[in-house]
């Protein structure tokens, strides 16, 4: 009978995950642990890709239909019991050629980012106070390129709906840092793998702020799943900006030399 009992308890469980169980209205508390086992499930999945490289195209559009390109190159990597690191290296054109931009992600301190301008040849240092600023005047905000970290964030399930053709988790996310320029998100993703299709972010006042969609997605080293386009839309201004990846490696044995303040001068 206690056997029976444990089975019974262990399917419960998996289809309280699956949603399969979520027939009827439940309750806030149930929500929020709902929530949070789906973003951290998420988080999960990816462990273990230990680092990698990749080229990236920016391109922006401001509300008349104009538009611009950046190249640039990213190196990334996995901490353990911490977030991640990566580098941002731009090569063109030629304004913006040599710019760099550091990151390291924290759970629960402050994150740490620093900007390297060659025409002035130092380091800026980004104040947290500051994090939802635009980078490199994209609709992304330096708060938007730290890694997805469980412990910065309060969750609530909302919802399963259908999003780019995938059965979704809709979940809220709240941040945890009072200098956060949103005061929510929500992300929708999806049951098969995983991965997140889509994000509304809200700004301080509620208002939905911009939208960020993922497509295109291939897996790598039999695992890690990447979106190889990500396009942010800000509804109050009209601008929007596509990031096309291409080119992806792991594994290629970075280390913390690859991801220190020298680094950023010495990136070319």
């Amino acid at each position: 009978m206690k056997l029976l009992k444990t089975k019974i308890l262990t399917l419960s469980s998996a289809l309280v995950l699956s949603g399969s169980l979520f027939t009827t209205p439940i309750l806030a508390g149930e929500a929020e642990d709902r929530g949070m086992q789906i973003s951290r499930e998420a988080k999960n999945r990816d462990l273990g890709w230990t680092d990698s490289q990749a080229k990236m195209e920016m391109l922006l559009k401001n509300q008349h239909g104009e538009t611009s390109t950046r190249q640039m190159r990213i190196k990334s990597m996995e901490q353990e019991n911490d977030g991640d690191k990566s580098l941002t290296i731009f090569d063109s054109p030629n304004d913006v050629k040599g710019t760099a931009f550091l990151s390291f992600s924290h759970p629960t301190a402050n994150d740490e980012q620093w900007l390297y301008l060659p025409a002035l040849k130092r380091v800026k240092r980004i104040s947290s106070r500051n994090k939802s600023g635009s980078f490199m005047g994209s609709e992304f905000s330096f708060e938007d390129l730290t890694s997805f970290e469980i412990e910065k964030y309060d969750y609530k399930y909302v919802k399963d709906e259908v999003v780019n053709g995938e059965d979704c988790f809709v979940v809220e996310q709240f941040p945890k840092d009072k200098y956060s320029g949103y005061k929510r998100r929500i992300v929708w993703i999806d049951k098969s793998e995983y991965r997140t299709q889509k994000i509304d972010f809200y700004d301080r006042k509620n208002s939905l702020l911009k939208t960020l969609t993922f497509s295109d997605f291939n897996k790598y080293v039999d695992k890690h799943w990447r979106a190889s386009k990500l396009e942010m839309n800000n509804h109050q201004s009209g601008k929007s900006t596509v990031l096309t990846w291409q080119d992806y490696q792991f594994k290629q044995g970075l280390d913390e030399k690859d991801f220190n303040k020298n680094a950023l001068k010495r990136a070319r």
